[in-house]
């Protein structure tokens, strides 16, 4: 079988300056895999006619499937739509389809008048196939060559995502012969990434050929990930998951759980199970950890609420942390987390609370509590738990590192006391 990959360009100044993040790339490589698509490259380049021929060039020789997303706006600055034309030795022409769809959602939606920038996004090149682009105004656009076939997309995210799901994963399929691609994932927490891989190097060095595993650390916890690729759908899963079930074994006590989803849920999932409710009492992360656990769909069934107690006049008053303690030992101390979480256990009535008090940074330190300092505790209505973390980062990696691992010792509390 041909091997069959794509390629992800993505145009715009703005990516390249870190204005705003290519998060598109990263979920259309997902879609693709889905459908036995590898995405080899993805290329970054900035609004000049040059730059963006020369990448459609190079990436023609190298790949079967191009993707380009971005430059399909109304502005002089979208220069995608006629490069593409002159790319594929076109003329442009008005898509009255598209003219008519553009023309409703200006009069009749948006109640604003059609002007000539709006009509232009009805222009495309002649020798392309139309995208219906129902999420917005800019029509994608298929063009092939030989035997490569090119897609060019919108660059807004749920434009973008409508006319993958409906128009080009649907597409592709049609036009190649793809193998099937299978993923196992777990994830790891309490043991560094190398500790891992001398752990397992028994099951990573018995892998054949087809069946690749990736490591993807991150935020104190590990996933690994295996990947194998086929033609024989059925044989292919069986053979994975057997291999998967040796690589279960091989992390042992570690393991947090076999499906590629993320800590929050991991929580959410188990909070769930077992009928209960948690509150939080955050310092340092600001709110954060309420963020990952409400991030959940359906979060509403177990989590009741968060004290964002960021100074210390609301850890007093309303978490009844004593002034002694705060003065002697210090917001940031095992006393003062575990007030924190007994106080946000009663006031949220809740089965479970996380409490955490640190210091994040750049500035706040000490000799005796250096940046990085962090105090948690977890309750029950049994119990309370506290650990010190000592993390060694930049704030904002230092706050999810706080939240990450809070939630990594909850669940270890919900396991132990469900």
């Amino acid at each position: 079988m041909e091997n069959i990959f794509a390629t992800i360009i993505t145009i715009g100044d703005e990516l390249l300056i870190g204005q705003v993040i290519d998060t598109n790339s990263a979920w259309m490589a997902q879609e693709l895999n889905k459908i036995g698509i590898p995405v080899r490259r993805r290329v970054a380049v900035g609004d000049q006619w040059d730059a963006i021929w020369s990448a459609i060039d190079e990436e023609s020789q190298k790949a079967s499937i191009i993707l380009i997303t971005g430059g399909l706006g109304p502005t002089a600055d979208d220069i995608t739509k006629p490069l593409l034309c002159k790319y594929f030795g076109g003329k442009m022409i008005i898509h009255h389809p598209t003219l008519e769809h553009v023309t409703h959602i200006f009069e009749s939606i948006l109640k604003r008048p059609m002007i000539e920038s709006n009509r232009k996004q009805a222009e495309v090149p002649d020798n392309c196939i139309v995208l219906k682009n129902e999420r917005g105004t800019a029509p994608g656009m298929m063009f092939k060559k030989g035997e490569k076939v090119y897609f060019s997309l919108p660059g807004v995210p749920q434009e973008m995502k409508w006319l993958m799901q409906q128009e080009v994963l649907p597409l592709i399929p049609t036009l190649f012969k793809t193998s099937f691609i299978e993923h196992r994932t777990l994830l790891t927490a309490g043991i560094g990434e190398s500790f891992l891989a001398e752990r397992i190097a028994h099951v990573e060095n018995n892998l054949p050929k087809h069946i690749k595993l990736a490591y993807l650390p991150n935020y104190g916890l590990v996933r690994l990930r295996l990947t194998a690729a086929g033609s024989i759908k059925n044989d292919l899963i069986k053979e994975l998951d057997k291999h998967f079930e040796q690589l279960k074994n091989a992390v042992g006590p570690y393991l947090i759980v076999d499906e590629d989803i993320s800590m929050e849920q991991v929580v959410g999932k188990l909070l769930i199970k077992n009928q209960a409710t948690v509150s939080t009492a955050e310092s340092c992360t600001g709110g954060y950890i309420a963020h990952l656990l409400t991030s959940n769909a359906g979060s509403s069934a177990y989590y009741k609420g968060s004290i964002v107690s960021y100074d210390n006049e609301i850890k007093h008053t309303i978490l009844k942390v004593p002034e002694e303690i705060l003065v002697h030992q210090g917001a940031v101390s095992e006393a003062a987390v575990k007030q924190m979480a007994k106080e946000c256990l009663q006031l949220m009535q809740t089965d479970y609370s996380i409490a955490v008090s640190g210091i994040m940074g750049p500035d706040g330190g000490t000799e005796e509590k250096p940046v990085g300092t962090v105090w948690v505790a977890i309750a029950s209505k049994t119990d309370i738990k506290t650990k010190l973390y000592h993390f060694r980062y930049d704030r904002e990696r230092n706050i999810a590192l706080t939240a990450t691992n809070a939630l990594v010792f909850l669940r270890m509390l919900i396991v132990d006391n469900p």
